[in-house]
């Protein structure tokens, strides 16, 4: 019998370890990791709130559910229900077999309680260390402060005691059953008199949590409410249901004084049924009926006079909520016609005109630049560098190593040799070669610069491939790039990584890698680091889960060349009283912070973006010391910071509505808007551009992210906002309007207008005879002064090719659609013409040469002469490919190109 008992429990201790001891290893792994990267604190007190909050609530749980299933069953049962399994088998005792179960099921109750409350772990610590926001919500005069920390809170508490009160009755009630206490007879019911009391103590807790869950959370959650036009109190709201929930409160202290009483004289029956049913008439009539009817026959009627106040107060709410308050409004007289000196004021704005599309960019820097099959370019990514003295828009892309795509796939291959991504290839946006492929700054393996910009330290151990973990410091090289046929080796010298050390610490890190190799292989020795959590998206969600993160990280290149990560993240609630809120229930965000992790050794630095955040300020009160002033931030760093992406999505999509702070207009939607979308493969998308541009009544060049609004329903411009980028004015946000009296083309119309050109169709048309395939690059709206120019790029891939290659450049202004081979081409015929009309400025577009000075006649003259080298290329391509049209084309338009050359650079006719 002792030996059974013994098996018995070396096989549950066997079990136990096989299920906690994954668990316990990936708890141990990662409280390494947090110590490596610094981030013990964020570690540590969730931990620790996890374990008290798991300590509390089943302790909490499994003490009154015991305390509850002891007082039902002490004393003798008069009349207990018995069982009896077959003729002559014995009698068994229900109740003195549940007595046994007592203390079984109150603990399971309590473990089970437990882990459903440790996920509030970040509620309970904000409601702690709780930071008001300065502003009071309009109806109850409370700071919204209260509403966003301390009423989750109150309501998880009540919620929770409440559970635990009726899940204890529902336990209760049968067992009084079973022993005969609570008896069901013809005429009504019986109980035992301590029974009773013990029911109506528990009844009345319920009545009681339920009205101060009435009074202290339910009322407030009107702000909530959906009932009118608008998210928050309506009219209906405040004169119907605030008065029920009140009344309903009072019924329900009422009723739990009642059971008390009806308990106390063993009348539990009748006073629990008059109570509950006075309660439930009360709720269905004054929560049901009449909110209802008052929304139907008094409201509707003259819903726009009721809910006014109460628009407004939405209007100002989601405002607030989404920083829409602070957006500045600048007014434009509407479409002007441009001249030379316009063009020339602008000449930064046309030199970054981005002729390359991320999407076909990216296929090209696969075709020539990831070398070898396991190199992965993912995204390309917008950014502007002072490069040789100019400041410039550029595109850039890291080349990442793809695990997946290794040719031998082993352990040693995948985790011990092909550690890392090597360098960057970065090209700007308006820059091609004579083929029609973009022009690269940086390219190749290891990295090569043609300009200042350098890379000193061009390793990417951490990336955007969701990676797996890899061994530095082993006996097995780590490859480093491709030298013609050999390859070059090169070992980890960054901080990154945890130590492997001695036998324990390897059979956790095995365990948690789930591979036998990692503890047997001779290779990796005590010196050897893990590197995990590699992918950046995935390391920053660990080390600050409680903050939300843009979708799209970039790389920078820093003052030293080493490569750094930005990735924006955000404070985010659903608590926000009377605000707008997104599908997942968002009702407010703020980009708080900007983190910025090594590309090498995968140090992260928190900046804090928002200062004034009241979230950001709380979170930094319960981890203090991970988090830093933006102020600190490295001057080089923070020249590249810019308006993340999904908030400002966001904050268009929610301002073409709330642009209008009248209630009447916000009621009617009179002046809406719209963001245009543009056609892609297999999805439309909204029309958002990072452009450099000067901006109305603005002295410099800046990089902005731009957003046009149309009319609801219609295809005019009616203003465009910008997100501005740059030094002391990077977060602000500025809307241009133009004139209701003036008619500006918006996106959709130039596109018409382009598909309408006969030339332009007639060109598509022949490449597509060829078998080649047009690709439409993005549609940009470039603002100049208060006019807007489009430029739209053409590629051309050739049938069964897989680089893109820039063919044309369509330019529009007002009624005016061109197409010519380049954007300087394109500006010189629509702001040229034969009548003398001021030309564009020669840029730099297409040549591979820096952006040329607009004011000089040398320069004019050189730009004449490139663009004739141009011609006679192009005339001579035609010619190998028999294209006698184009052959000819090209030789008339060489001829004017030459005309102007010997009038000295002017038009014809000049």
């Amino acid at each position: 019998m002792l030996r059974r008992r013994l098996t018995m429990l070396l096989l549950l201790a066997a079990f136990a370890a096989l299920f906690f001891f994954p668990a316990f290893a990936t708890l141990v792994t990662d409280w390494w990791w947090f110590r490596e990267i610094g981030y013990q604190i964020v570690f540590t007190r969730e931990l620790v709130t996890r374990v008290l909050l798991f300590l509390a609530a089943a302790g909490l749980t499994a003490g009154v559910l015991y305390l509850n299933l002891r007082a039902a069953q002490r004393g003798l049962v008069p009349d207990p229900v018995v069982l009896q399994f077959g003729q002559g088998a014995p009698k068994v005792d229900i109740s003195a077999g549940l007595r046994r179960l007592s203390l079984p099921v109150s603990l399971a109750m309590g473990v089970l309680a437990g882990f459903a409350v440790t996920p509030a772990w970040d509620l309970v610590l904000r409601a702690i260390h709780q930071t008001p926001f300065g502003i009071a919500d309009p109806v109850f005069s409370r700071d919204i402060g209260h509403y966003v920390f301390t009423l989750p809170g109150l309501a998880l508490a009540l919620g929770f005691l409440t559970t635990l009160t009726v899940f204890s009755l529902m336990l209760v009630v049968p067992l009084y059953w079973v022993r005969g206490d609570i008896v069901p007879g013809p005429r009504r019911l019986m109980i035992e008199p301590t029974a009773g009391l013990h029911l109506a103590i528990l009844l009345a807790a319920t009545f009681l949590l339920t009205g101060l869950r009435l009074w202290l959370v339910e009322i407030p959650g009107l702000l909530y409410s959906t009932t009118g036009p608008l998210i928050g109190a309506s009219y209906t709201d405040l004169y119907a249901r605030l008065p029920a929930l009140r009344v309903s409160a009072v019924v329900a202290v009422l009723a739990a004084i009642a059971v008390v009483i009806g308990g106390l004289q063993r009348r539990l029956p009748r006073y629990g049924f008059l109570a509950i049913v006075s309660y439930l008439g009360v709720a269905v009539l004054g929560r049901g009926l009449f909110p209802v009817a008052m929304q139907k026959f008094v409201v509707a009627p003259t819903e726009l006079t009721r809910e006014t106040p109460y628009l407004r107060h939405h209007i100002a709410a989601t405002r607030q909520a989404w920083g829409l308050d602070s957006v500045e409004v600048r007014e434009l007289a509407g479409e002007a016609g441009l001249t030379l000196a316009d063009i020339r004021a602008n000449g930064p704005t046309i030199e970054n005109v981005r002729l390359w599309d991320r999407e076909p960019l990216l296929q090209t820097f696969g075709q020539l630049q990831e070398i070898r099959t396991y190199y992965d370019f993912v995204s390309v990514d917008d950014d502007r560098y002072w490069i040789d003295g100019v400041y410039r828009q550029v595109l850039l892309s890291p080349r990442e190593l793809n695990a997946a795509s290794l040719p031998t796939r082993t352990f040693i291959n995948e985790h011990l040799t092909f550690t890392h991504g090597m360098g960057i290839t970065l090209s700007p946006v308006n820059q091609v070669t004579t083929e029609g492929l973009p022009v690269l700054f940086i390219k190749d393996l290891p990295p090569v610069s043609t300009v200042s910009l350098r890379i000193t330290r061009p390793q990417i151990y951490y990336g955007e491939i969701p990676t797996e973990y890899v061994f530095t410091g082993t006996r097995q090289p780590e490859f480093d790039h491709p030298s013609g046929e050999a390859n070059v080796y090169s070992a980890y010298s960054g901080k990154g990584g945890v130590p492997v050390g001695n036998l324990g610490r390897r059979i956790l890190l095995a365990t948690r890698f789930g591979s036998s190799k990692v503890l047997l292989s001779g290779d990796i020795t005590n010196d050897s680091r893990a590197l995990y959590y590699r992918s950046i998206t995935a390391r920053a969600r660990r080390a600050l889960p409680f903050l939300r993160f843009d979708r799209d990280p970039y790389m920078v290149v820093a003052g030293d060349g080493t490569l750094q990560w930005i990735l924006d993240a955000y404070t985010t609630t659903d608590r926000y009283p009377y605000a707008q809120r997104l599908l997942d229930g968002t009702s407010y965000m703020r980009n708080s912070v900007k983190l910025v992790i090594d590309a090498y050794d995968g140090t992260l630095t928190a900046y804090v973006s928002a200062p004034s955040d009241p979230l950001i300020q709380t979170w930094s009160r319960i981890f203090p010391g991970i988090f830093v002033p933006l102020d600190s931030m490295p001057a080089d760093l923070r020249a590249h910071i810019r308006y993340p992406d999904d908030i400002y999505r966001v904050q268009t999509n929610l301002y073409t509505t709330y642009h209008m702070d009248a209630p009447e207009d916000f009621y009617h939607r009179e002046d809406q808007w719209q963001i245009p979308l543009v056609a892609k493969a297999d999805e439309s998308v909204p029309f958002m551009r990072h452009i450099i541009m000067r901006l109305p009544e603005e002295s410099e060049a800046e990089f902005i992210y731009m957003v046009p609004f149309t009319p609801r329903g219609k295809e005019n411009l009616a203003a465009w906002m910008v997100a501005r980028n740059d030094g002391d004015v990077y977060g602000k946000l500025l809307v241009y309007r133009l004139s209701r009296q003036s008619l500006v083309f918006g996106p959709r119309q130039i596109t018409n207008r382009i598909n309408q050109n006969t030339e332009i169709a007639r060109q598509v048309s022949l490449w597509d005879q060829r078998g080649s395939r047009v690709i439409r690059g993005d549609l940009l709206v470039i603002p100049i002064e208060e006019s807007l120019v489009y430029v739209q790029p053409l590629y051309l891939q050739a049938e069964g090719g897989r680089i893109p290659e820039l063919k044309r450049v369509i330019v529009a202004y007002q009624n005016r659609v061109v197409m010519q081979e380049t954007l300087e081409a394109g500006l010189t015929e629509l702001f040229g013409g034969p009548s003398g009309a001021p030309r564009a400025p020669a840029t730099a577009v297409a040549t591979g040469a820096a952006a040329a000075e607009p004011s000089s006649p040398d320069t004019a003259v050189r730009a004449l002469v490139a663009e004739a080298w141009r011609r006679y290329q192009a005339a001579l391509e035609a010619n190998r490919q028999v294209d006698w049209t184009r052959y000819g084309e090209e030789f008339r338009r060489l001829g004017e190109v030459l005309q102007r050359l010997e009038s000295g650079g002017s038009e014809p006719g000049q």
